[in-house]
């Protein structure tokens, strides 16, 4: 059999080693880093994200679609793309929590190189913030703030012009 000799003095690793998670949680191809809690839930309002770039409005992006919205540099997974170069490819998440019986938008951080900021303070990463109406959330160091409104904070705005 050979001059090699079995080591008996390997112990087992029962750890875990990623690997399921990996292959549960891949989409085009790409690992990602966020997994929806349990409490996860579908917003029952219309939520939108104002985005700002110095004084000039942007396209409104809608975010009551789904429970959880991704963003990051990475274009093929990010459901919000930010194109900045301080930005992580998965750099944040936006995800409704249905929490004592009220679904509301929180922020999490993804671990990103250079952070989020929520009404400019940088927020610990991997951890829950609640998102109000006109909070406004920064990634990385780019300029573009976005502001967080519901349908409600929105109308109300209408009314308050007429």
């Amino acid at each position: 059999m050979g001059d090699k000799k079995l080591d008996v003095n390997v112990e087992p690793n029962f750890g875990l080693s990623g690997a399921l998670a990996k292959d549960t949680n891949t989409f085009k191809g790409v690992v990602i880093k966020y997994n929806e809690p349990p409490e996860a839930h579908k917003p029952d309002q219309r939520w939108f994200l104002y985005p700002f770039k110095g004084d000039e409005s942007l396209d409104t992006i809608p975010i009551y679609r789904q429970s959880a919205y991704l963003m990051g540099r990475d274009r093929s997974i990010a459901d919000i793309p930010i194109d900045h170069p301080s930005c992580s490819k998965q750099h944040a998440a936006i995800q409704f929590r249905k929490v004592k019986g009220k679904v509301s938008p929180y922020l999490i951080d993804l671990d990103s190189a250079n952070k989020t900021r929520l009404n400019d303070e940088a927020i610990e990463p991997r951890r829950y913030y609640e998102l109000m109406e006109k909070d406004i959330v920064k990634f990385g160091f780019s300029t573009r703030e976005y502001v967080i409104m519901n349908e409600n904070c929105t109308k109300d705005e209408t009314n308050d012009s007429n």
